[in-house]
């Protein structure tokens, strides 16, 4: 069992900027990291995912403006968010692939 803690969400005017991190409770050097979202009455979405070797995938809607990264050190992986656009509002979640699910942290962008 892993516990996942995001933090970083908030109120953002569109064109700005937020940093999600996502601290785990054990070891993630191992592990496939994902960032996910949900939007109201949208399903869960992947935003980025990072493997264990660093390589890096991102949902076409996000690419050139989000950047996943991993500390092992520290047991966290982030989520820089750059030129946010109202439609990046959700809730995103952190997950350890395949099975465990942060709380989610909530991203709110005005226009």
């Amino acid at each position: 069992q892993v516990q996942l803690v995001e933090s970083g969400g908030g109120l953002v005017q569109a064109g700005g900027s937020l940093r999600l991190s996502c601290v785990a409770s054990r070891s993630i050097f191992s592990y496939a990291m994902g960032w996910y979202r949900q939007a109201p009455g949208k399903q869960r979405e992947m935003v980025a995912y990072i493997t264990s070797g660093d390589g890096t995938n991102y949902a076409d809607s996000v690419k050139g403006r989000f950047t996943i990264s991993r500390d092992n050190a520290k047991n966290t992986v982030y989520l820089q968010m750059n030129n946010l656009k109202p439609e990046d509002t959700g809730v995103y979640y952190c997950r350890q692939e395949p099975h465990y699910w942060g709380q989610g942290t909530q991203v709110t962008v005005s226009s």
